[in-house]
Order: structure tokens, then sequence, then C-alpha cells
């Protein structure tokens, strides 16, 4: 997805008191790809360009499925940078998620490699005791992409972490 699929009541609520900086992932919507290999890692870079371009030393994150894993690389790699993190929708294993998107994806080129570098992506779940920014997990007890159990074990790992599911929620 692009930045432009989060419903306008989200971001309306959310700005009422936030500052609200929205993004497109590497290659999507209104930003340009390159031919480095796409990684998490790379992407969680792109979102501290971005706040370095913009002048912001922290911030608040809210990262939403494929964003909800590189919240987690970004609490690992970039903790100052961060006050709080919300991790809604989260896989510790990519490559389940890709088995359930098979053949319901685009086969754009660019989505394609952001679908290959969920693949390969897995929590490192022994890392995750180091994480001293709160954090909540938000997900659907009916989320069919990427169930919650993951959000389980982070909310379970992650010291302090809270969890939210919402009944009947979906992805």
């Amino acid at each position: 997805g692009t930045m432009a699929g989060w419903p306008n009541k989200v971001i309306e609520e959310l700005s009422k008191k936030y500052q609200l900086i929205i993004m497109d992932n590497r290659g999507m919507g209104y930003t340009t790809a390159s031919d480095n290999k796409f990684t998490y890692n790379l992407f969680a870079d792109d979102v501290i360009g971005l706040l370095d371009a913009l002048g912001v030393d922290k911030t608040n994150v809210l990262g939403f499925s494929m964003g909800s894993a590189i919240t987690q690389e970004l609490l690992l790699e970039y903790p100052q940078r961060l006050n709080k993190a919300i991790i809604y929708a989260t896989s510790t294993d990519g490559a389940s998620v890709t088995k359930t998107m098979k053949g319901k994806v685009s086969d754009d080129p660019i989505v394609l490699r952001q679908i290959e570098v969920t693949a390969t992506w897995k929590t490192p779940l022994n890392k995750l005791p180091s994480i001293t920014n709160p954090v909540m997990l938000l997900v659907g007890t009916a989320d069919t992409i990427v169930g919650v159990e993951s959000s389980k074990t982070l909310a379970t790992t992650i010291p302090g972490a809270w969890l939210v599911q919402f009944k009947n929620g979906t992805h």
C-alpha cells in the first residue's frame, strides 16, 4: 500500500493531537526506488533520512503491516530517535505472510521486491528484551494475513509492552 491508503478518519483523529508525517516506502507512491537490495534495515534508514531532512530529532512511530516490521527495526537500530512506538498488524516471520498473500498482490516489480524482503524477514527475538521504548502492539483477532501469535510473542518479549486485540478485527 501507499500513504494514500490511510483512512481519512484515522488521519483526522491522530492529527488532533499529533503532527503527522506520513510516508511511502521506497519505490511506492511518490517515492523512487534504487537498485539497492530492499531490506527492512534500508527501509528504517529511509525513515531516519526523512526525519533528518525534516529536522525531527525524536518522534513517536506507528507502523502498520509492512511498516510494523520497519518499526521493529527502528526500535532495535535507532531507539534514541523514538519516543513511543505502535506496532500494528505485525509478524515475526515474513515467510508465512508471503505464503498467505500469494496470488493476492500486484505483479508490479516494486511490489514484488517488497514481497521478497518480507519473505526473508524474521524478528530477532533475542534482541527484543533490549528495547526500552514504550511499545503498544495492536492486532485484530480475525487478521488472516499476520494472525495474532506474533503480536502476542512480541508483547511478552518486549519489556513493558502492551497488547491490544480488536475482537473480530481484520488486517
